[in-house]
């Protein structure tokens, strides 16, 4: 009896190595390194502060007791709370429609074709660059009583405050030393989406006898609306994780007045070592981060052109 053919024999397996498998190892190995780096910098960061704020951590009697939902308890309960939200909203507005506004202000006026511009450019983008402790440490000096911003205005007849020691000025103070920080980074990426708009639009809109402002309103700013979508993103998370300048100019003072969130969570956590505590404000900090965030990107439709 003839021996039949195994199926084996009758059909060969292909390589296992396909090029699509090669493809796809390929992939997976350059997206490692970034997995990596959001489990270790970003996950086990998170998971870790919900932990901590489930504990009472006494560092100096080295005690980590469980501690259950009371540090929760105690941030609704807390009376400084609302005044420190209250200032952190405070800042984050100013700051936000501040840096947009006058970003957007200055990249209008360096779009134009005019001698000397790239100097303009430099000039207000310099600041980003420049050392965030010895920019805010300058502005210390030129904000005092006696300092430079006063002296300036006592040459005209007009006797300054002590920017720093009212609540009122001090909180426009930080805003303003923020501002001038960081304007130039958006800025520059205004500067960039205005320089994509096609020319041929403005041409027409003229031939139509649009005015400036039509032009601006219906033409650039709908063309730049993704940038801006962009810039309000970055501009709002960064105010909320402003902290330098609030430590060196004020201390959150006076009063709490420019206790902004991530200053208090620093004074709880590090200032007076309730570390449970300040990793209940971290998990709030990160929630309101989170929140906002994700409902700029939700009402993305009505913000941006091409998404509508």
């Amino acid at each position: 009896m003839a021996e039949q053919p195994t199926s084996a024999e009758g059909s060969r397996k292909g390589p296992f190595w396909t090029t699509d498998r090669r493809d796809a190892l390929t992939g997976y190995i350059f997206v490692m390194p970034q997995v990596a780096g959001i489990l270790i910098f970003v996950m086990m960061p998170l998971v870790l502060v919900f932990w901590y704020s489930l504990h009472e951590w006494n560092v100096l009697a080295g005690t980590f007791d469980y501690t259950g939902l009371s540090n929760y308890q105690q941030l609704l309960a807390d009376p400084v709370l609302p005044e420190v939200l209250r200032a952190t909203a405070v800042f984050s507005v100013g700051l936000v429609i501040l840096n947009m506004a006058l970003a957007l202000l200055l990249a209008v006026l360096l779009n134009q074709k005019m001698r000397g511009v790239v100097i303009f450019r430099t000039l207000f983008f310099s600041p980003v660059v420049v050392s965030l402790v010895a920019w805010t440490i300058v502005w210390g000096f030129l904000l005092q009583n006696n300092g430079g911003i006063n002296g300036l205005l006592g040459m005209i007849g007009v006797e300054g405050p002590n920017w720093l020691r009212g609540e009122t000025s001090a909180m426009i103070s930080v805003i303003v030393v923020q501002v001038f920080k960081n304007v130039g980074l958006n800025m520059v990426l205004f500067l960039a989406a205005l320089q994509n708009v096609p020319g041929e639009l403005y041409e027409a809109a003229v031939v139509d006898g649009a005015s400036r402002w039509k032009q601006f309103s219906r033409i650039t700013v709908p063309l730049i609306s993704p940038t801006i979508l962009l810039t309000a993103i970055i501009t709002i998370v960064g105010s909320l994780q402003v902290f330098a300048q609030i430590a060196i100019l004020t201390q959150g003072g006076p009063g709490t007045s420019t206790t902004v969130l991530v200053y208090y969570l620093y004074q709880q956590a590090f200032q007076f070592h309730l570390f449970g505590f300040g990793s209940t404000l971290s998990i709030l900090l990160f929630l309101i981060v989170a929140v906002l965030t994700f409902a700029q990107w939700h009402l993305r439709r009505k913000w941006v052109h091409y998404e509508r």
